[in-house]
């Protein structure tokens, strides 16, 4: 999409700090992080959110959740763990109009999860 600031990053059209890539997703540090390790996970075929995922899409979203936990070992969040998050509209939350998966962890979390 073109005026997306999620895709121009995983385009390197903005500068971020990359921590993983491949074909299909891009995966870079939070610039507002809400824990020690804070790393969002993208697509970078643009979709907007979980709620636009359908027989063609799903794919992207797999693609994200099968890069998770390679991005967490290589962040050091094993064997403690971590969160993965992705809100989806603006009021959970959602700034960005393209599907992300928010990585949290590196301390011991609240078990509060609003």
């Amino acid at each position: 999409m073109e005026n997306c600031l999620f895709c121009k990053l995983a385009a390197g059209e903005i500068p971020s700090a990359k921590v993983y890539e491949d074909e299909t997703v891009y995966a870079f540090r939070d610039i507002a992080p809400q824990a020690p390790v804070h790393i969002l996970v993208i697509p970078k075929t643009h979709i907007a959110s979980v709620q636009e995922l359908n027989g063609e899409t799903i794919g992207l979203a797999a693609a994200c959740l099968l890069a998770i936990p390679k991005i967490a070992a290589q962040e050091g969040l094993l064997p403690g763990g971590y969160r993965v998050v992705s809100n989806c509209g603006p009021d959970a939350g959602q700034t960005v109009g393209h599907l992300h998966f928010h990585i949290l962890g590196g301390t011991r979390l609240n078990d509060r999860m609003a």
